[in-house]
């Protein structure tokens, strides 16, 4: 049974820096893509960042470049956004994926794994 756990997540000054990190188990992703969305109270999920299978090609949402970064390390099996000058619109509850077909970059409710999502608050 896949798993994507979430921690991280909190209540952070406008201008202050979190790190999110999700843990796979179940399988490994070292050939799949993975990447975080985001969902707001009254909003669709959105994307935030994907990260490609090798971790050379990095993919985000024109209003969080330069201040968020991707990462991952497919020994742990794990990925990571580092979040830094955060703004109130960041809010939100922050939701790793997991693309379920090998070295794809391509979205879909159908070829996704989700966690169970973290929250973020950025105060002004």
């Amino acid at each position: 049974q896949v798993q994507l756990v979430e921690t991280g997540g909190g209540l952070v000054q406008a201008g202050g820096s979190l790190r999110l990190s999700c843990a796979a188990s179940g399988r490994t992703f070292s050939s799949n893509d993975m990447g975080w969305f985001r969902q707001a109270p009254g909003k669709e999920r959105d994307f935030v960042a994907s990260i490609n299978w090798s971790g050379e090609t990095q993919y985000y949402r024109n209003s969080v470049k330069g201040r968020f970064t991707i990462s991952r390390d497919n020994a742990k099996n794990t990925v990571y956004l580092q979040m830094n000058s955060l703004k109130p619109e960041d809010s939100a509850v922050y939701y790793c994926a997991a693309n379920r077909d090998q070295y794809s970059s391509t979205w879909n409710g159908r070829n996704t794994y989700w966690g169970q999502g973290t929250q973020v608050t950025v105060s002004s």
